[in-house]
């Protein structure tokens, strides 16, 4: 049967006495705050006295600890396992909340996200260059083997990263070059000079257009595959596997899928180059009644072999670097689902920016060089 707890001050002897009884415990909480509130402020010197002290929780150690305080409580003669109670809700009510952060200046947080930014686009471009040497280093150590070299792998990504393309990238070009065919003949003719149609189709394509939209349709649709594939394998522990058995995963994952993009992306150059032409050589044949044969005729004329080349040189660049970027991305995957998905969208958004940063510069080194 519990008992209420109490407590009363009185002199005795001109010392202060503070006597504590009864059960200090949650169910008389509220009853012993009211006796601590009409009580008022206890002295410092008051003696306490707890031998007629039944119970005590951790409430009753609360109402204690702010009545007395931290100093008079320890000195109660309490057992062991008390002290130890005492210490906890001590320990408990002396937490402060932490203080609230200070307001962050609009101008600093920018800078701040500008370094971030800045940091990790400096690692990742030399973690990307460090994969691309380490990718070249197993080229020269496989490339006098014949007997290393992966001929079946190498067929395989061929098919899949070239082959399978074909036919979007076909279909892609010729839109784009009818497209393109349509406004150069509907905004020269305003100038009589709708025969120009002729010459733009044909530099916009052979120097730009078919590489840099076969280079963005392999950036969203390779580049991801690589990444998937090397990630999920990556995930699966398999290529450990691979190097548990002596086996080097850049020779036998990365280098047939760089290979068979080096040959893929300009055979997909010159299909686009030609698709891209043909759409232009049909609206010129719908729109300005110049038959195919004429057309093939200027463009022979007026378009030097020079811009064909232009276009050509980009290609091997652009494959390698969508190659690397792909594989490099996959061999990052930590292991989870999310990380795949993660490392896939950022080999795309990074093949896509350095394949146009890349044919910028080329523009600019061609222009220099009045190519």
């Amino acid at each position: 049967m519990q008992e209420n707890g109490y407590i009363h001050f009185n002199q005795a002897e001109g010392r202060d006495c503070l006597t504590l009884g009864g059960d200090w415990t949650v169910a008389h909480y509220i009853d012993l705050k009211k006796q601590l509130a009409n009580l008022g402020d206890v002295p410092q010197s008051v003696t306490c006295n707890i031998e007629s002290m039944k119970k005590l929780d951790t409430a009753g150690v609360q109402l204690l600890y702010r009545a007395l305080g931290e100093h008079k409580l320890r000195q109660l003669p309490l057992t062991e396992q008390q002290h130890n109670l005492i210490d906890t809700v001590i320990n408990a009510c002396s937490n402060q909340e932490p203080p609230l952060p200070p307001k962050s200046n609009g101008f600093v947080k920018m800078l701040e996200r500008i370094g971030i930014f800045s940091s990790n686009l400096y690692r990742n471009q030399r973690d990307l260059l460090g994969f691309m040497g380490a990718t070249l280093q197993s080229a020269a150590q496989v490339i006098g083997r014949p007997s290393r070299w992966r001929v079946t792998a190498f067929v395989a990504q061929l098919e899949e990263t070239g082959l399978n393309a074909l036919p979007i990238v076909a279909l892609l070009t010729f839109l784009v070059g009818a497209v393109v065919a349509f406004l150069g003949a509907t905004v020269l003719s305003d100038f009589g000079a709708s025969i120009y149609t002729i010459n733009l189709v044909g530099f916009s394509f052979l120097r730009e257009f078919a590489v840099l939209l076969t280079a963005i349709m392999l950036a969203g649709r390779t580049a991801s595959a690589f990444t998937a594939q090397l990630g999920s394998m990556k995930a699966n522990e398999e290529i450990d596997a691979l190097r548990a058995q002596g086996l080097n995963p850049l020779e036998l994952l990365v280098l047939p899928r760089v290979l068979a993009m080096l040959v893929s992306l300009p055979a997909l150059t010159l299909v686009a180059m030609a698709s891209g032409i043909g759409g232009g050589m049909v609206i010129s044949a719908l729109t300005l009644d110049i038959s195919p044969a004429l057309f093939l005729h200027i463009f022979e004329r007026d378009t030097g072999i020079n811009h064909f080349w232009v276009g050509m040189i980009k290609a091997p660049v652009f494959a390698f670097v969508i190659a690397i970027i792909g594989c490099n991305e996959g061999f990052k995957v930590s292991g989870s689902a999310q990380s795949v998905g993660e490392h896939t969208t950022s080999s795309v958004v990074q093949s896509i920016f350095m394949v146009i940063l890349l044919d910028a510069l080329f523009a600019l080194f061609f222009m220099e060089i009045n190519w």
